[in-house]
This record gives C-alpha cells, structure tokens and sequence, in this order.
C-alpha cells in the first residue's frame, strides 16, 4: 500500500469507516486537514501504544467469547489496528478468531450480533438478490466465503449463526494470505433452520422457517451462484459448512462453472494428508504402505479419504490397491461396495467388499469400528465424527500392539467433540503415538519430554490456495492443487528435525508457508491449462497481491 492516500472522508465519517479509521494514531497534521480536532483525544498514540492498549483491555475479557466479541469489536472500528495486533500474536488469538471460540460466536450470534458485516441472503427476498448483492459497496472483491449454516463445525445447524464463520475465515485470508479485507465478503444463505432452539428464540435473527430442501433450495443456490457470477465474475467463492446431503453436490455442479471449492472436504482433506504426510516422515514410512481408518463418512471424511487416495496413486498404487488401504468407519460401521446404508458422495471411497475375506467378526449386523481396528491392524487413524471420546483407551491400544508409532489424529472440533485427548493417546501408547488434532491442545509432558501438538487447522491450506489461483486468474481449482499444497506444507514440519515437535510448522510461519502454497498452485493451474499467465510472472503476482497492514498517511481528497 502507498505511503500517502487521498480520502473523500471526513471527521465522523472517517472515524466511521473501519478500514481508513486509524483512531487516536491520526498525526496532529491529519487531524488539521482532516477535521479531526476536537472529536479524538489530544494524545497522538503510536502503534506500539495502540497495540498495548489493545493487548490490556483484551486479557481483562475473562470469557473466550468475551475476547471474540471484543476481537470482532476492534475489527469494527480499525481494521489495520485488528490485523496488526493479530500479526503480532497469531498463535494466542486464532482460537479466539476462529475455532474453537468461533463455534460458541455461531451458536450465540444472534445475541452478540453488534454491526453490520458482509451480506445475508434471505430466502423470502430471493426475488431481491441482485439488489441485496448490489447494496454492498465494495466492488473489487477478490475472495467470498458462503455458508448456509448446516454444519457447524461438530455443532450442526446454527442457521444464521454461520456468518460467524465466514467472517472468522475471510480474518483468516487477510491475516495468512494476504488479501486486502476490502476485498473480502463473507455471505450467509439463510434457507432457515432446523434448529429448535432459534426457532423458538424470540431474539433469533434468521428467517424461522424449517430448513429449505430440495428444488426450492436448488433454486436459491442457483440464484446465488449466477448473481455472484454478474457481479462478482473474477472472485475465488470459498464454500463453508454447507450438510452432508448438500456440500459434494454444489461442489460438483459449480466447481468447472464458478472458480471456488469446499473447505471441509479438499482443505480439510489437503490438511489432514500434510499432517499425514509429516508424521509418516517422522515414523520413517511411506504413504502406500499404510492402513488408515477414517472414522466419519461426512464430507470432511470422504474428503480426507479421496485426497489420500490421490496420494497414494501418486506415489505409485493402483487406485484398487490404495482403495483396499482406507477404511471409513460411520454410525453403521464400515463403508464397502454393496453397503445399502451409502450415499453417492461416498460412492469413490468405499472398501471392497470382496477385500474382507478372512476377516474375524464380532458383530453380525455391522462391521464395526471395533471389527475394523482387529482385521485392518491399522498404521493411522482419523477422526471427524464429532464424537467425544470414541477413541478409547482399549481400541488404541489394541491398534498400538500392531505399529511402533501409531498416528492418530483426533480431528473433530471444538474441543467439546474431540475423539480423544493428546494427553490420553501419549499415556496409552507410552509415548510412541504422533499426534494432531483439529482443536488446540496444550502441548503433554511424558517422560521428562515436551511433546508439542499440531492443530490440523485449515488455515495451514486454504488462503495459499486461493491466493495462487486469484494470481494467476485460474479458471477452476482442482484436487491437483490441494495435493501440491499438503505436499508443500509437510515439507515445513517442525518434527522432521525433532520427533517431540510439532507436526505442523507455527502459526508465525503461516503466512510464509501460504506464500510458498500459492507458488505451487499457481504452477499446478499453468500445468494444467488453467491459466494463460507466465510462469515468469507467478512471484510478482502473488507478492503484489499480498496485503500487509500499516497505517497509510491520509490526506483529503481534494489536497
């Protein structure tokens, strides 16, 4: 950004704008030209002070989503100041940004809900959507995360809470991927609810209507997608916590139509294979020999699922061989050809029935998660069910007789629908588990040693991969991509140089490794004829792209 910019804003106007609103750090020659005097406190604060008076007020919010809504306050009033203070300390306020925190904002949002953010889609104004789109001002949008607040997180439907959730991940494209706030648009598709308790709730800000499905709900979405495609027709569209039922389905239809892609299921999936990838590097294995249990057949496991399997074929199995090394494990037990409780989502991932000859049984109706720990003899095992506690002392450790350094990743968030505790997996194996997780866990003490917990967050994924496809205009993001960015990303793993470090590289290196992710996409879109820029141009263009936050001199417009 320029050192100095011209403003057509004054006095409480400028204030007022949360982007160009710099608070009490507006010089006296600003506030002179500006009008300014009078409506500030005298003292001009520096950053360094602003971002101690921040910190102060911040720690004496006892509550976590006391510290979320005073977080998303501040992001209010100064977004430079928010994404300052958030560089300066990503490790401690992503929790409170996003998950686990986030999770609680979206069940409660309609209580906190304090100023207007980005843009709610109301399915009784559909004949209005090209005007509710309009109504948003900012028209170089770069980068849109849509929710219909189906899934949230392990909570389920939160209807118009979701737009807790694509606020929380557009802080996280600006804070790791470097895109300019003002170019960002968080959307929630409010269809209804089949949540209860907001239907009940007097206060509830969401259309109280059971939740929309089939054609009436095909027929919004389509009115959506084609809208957002007039107005917005060069925009990466990130779609966030839409059903089991729903979220493949849009992705398929729109994926080679719209540039966009579905977190939980390629992110999720890209996450989960770098952290994979990271531990089998430590336990000094390889990806085709392994025998990975998936325990949860939603779109986040059928997507860890399929992006293991690509790795595997890439590293050199036939896709029937990697088939009959993954199992996923559901409600009814494992997921195999010829199963009448499958859904098509889950048609490329299931096992091959005939694969279980000679497996020993205790349960007749089902296999069960059980039945798959003692036939597979499993060398990993995932979690992204949302049931807390399923991983229990004796499965892992019928699982750790099997393998010397048994990986398991207890995926589920928040921390409430963890499958099982670092701590717990640590003692049970006597310390040869590797370990991460998808909420964050302290890190354990065994044995006189640190061992340090990765929390397989999608932030390590998803703003690398929209970064390089806005910078090299691809015209579709594809598994390709997200393979390329797990590659890269287990590449930065700590625990490479030391086993009790963390799997995943720290939350300060983020926006480094994102840099780094978004080289590789864009070269992956160039390799695959998605693209007409020059590879010669790809760092210029991601660089360029690449926001960081400063106070900018501001003068007015006609100076």
């Amino acid at each position: 950004m320029d050192d100095r910019i011209r403003l057509p804003l004054r006095g409480l106007q400028l204030l007022h704008n949360s982007l160009w609103n710099k608070g009490t750090a507006f010089t006296q020659q600003e506030r002179d030209v500006l009008g300014l005097n009078g409506l500030l406190p005298p003292h001009i604060s520096s950053l360094e002070e602003q971002l101690k008076r921040v910190y102060s007020n911040f720690i004496r919010k006892k509550s976590a989503l006391g510290k979320y809504v005073f977080l998303l306050q501040l992001l209010a009033r100064n977004e430079h100041l928010f994404y300052q203070f958030i560089a300066q300390r990503p490790a401690e306020m992503l929790p409170f940004i996003y998950t686990p925190t986030v999770g609680e904002a979206s069940v409660q949002y309609s209580m906190i809900f304090t100023h207007q953010r980005g843009l709610y889609l109301s399915h009784p104004l559909m004949d209005k959507m090209e005007e509710m789109i309009s109504n948003f001002p900012n028209r170089d949008i770069e980068v849109i995360v849509v929710t219909d607040g189906e899934r949230i997180l392990g909570l389920g439907d939160q209807g118009l809470g979701g737009m807790a959730i694509s606020i929380g991940k557009l802080a996280l494209y600006t804070t790791f991927g470097g895109i300019h706030p003002a170019k960002t648009l968080p959307i929630i598709l409010d269809v209804g609810t089949n949540n209860e308790q907001h239907l009940k709730n007097e206060l509830y800000l969401g259309w109280r209507h059971r939740r929309l499905q089939g054609a009436e709900y095909d027929a919004f979405v389509e009115k959506f997608v084609q809208t957002i495609k007039k107005q917005y027709p060069n925009a990466l569209l990130q779609w966030e916590d839409f059903g089991k039922g729903n979220a493949s389905r849009i992705l398929e239809k729109y994926r080679k139509s719209l540039l966009s892609f579905n977190d939980d299921i390629q992110g999720t999936g890209a996450v989960a294979l770098a952290a994979l990838f990271s531990a089998i590097k430590v336990s000094q294995s390889n990806l085709e020999s392994q025998r990975i249990v998936i325990v949860g057949g939603g779109s986040a496991g059928v997507g860890i699922a399929k992006m293991i399997l690509s790795g595997m074929e890439q590293a050199g199995l036939s896709h029937e061989d990697a088939l009959r090394r993954v199992f996923i494990v559901d409600s009814h037990g494992l997921l195999t050809t010829g199963c009448s409780h499958t859904d098509e989502t889950q048609s490329d991932v299931l096992y091959p029935k005939e694969a279980l000859e000679g497996w020993t049984l205790q349960e007749s109706e089902c296999i069960s998660f059980k039945d798959v720990i003692a036939n597979a003899k499993p060398t990993a095992l995932i979690g992204v069910c949302g049931q807390y506690s399923i991983f229990t002392k004796k499965l892992i450790q019928e699982m750790a007789k099997h393998v010397e350094r048994p990986i398991v990743l207890p995926l589920s968030n928040p921390t409430s629908k963890a499958e099982c505790t670092p701590s717990e997996l640590i003692e049970w194996t006597q310390g040869r588990a590797v370990v991460a997780t998808g909420s964050p866990f302290p890190p354990v003490e065994y044995l006189g040693k640190t061992i340090e917990i990765a929390q397989c967050n999608n932030v390590y994924i998803f703003p690398g991969i929209g970064l390089g496809a806005l910078a090299v205009e691809a015209k579709e993001v594809t598994n390709t991509m997200f393979l390329k960015a797990a590659n890269i990303l287990s590449n930065y793993s700590p625990a490479l140089q030391d086993p009790t470090a963390s799997l995943l590289p720290p939350l300060e290196k983020v926006r480094a490794v994102s840099r780094e992710i978004a080289i590789g996409v864009a070269k992956c879109a160039i390799k695959e004829k998605l693209s007409q820029i020059p590879e010669s141009e790809i760092e210029k263009r991601v660089d360029a792209i690449m926001w960081t936050p400063s106070y900018p001199h501001i003068e007015p417009a006609n100076s």
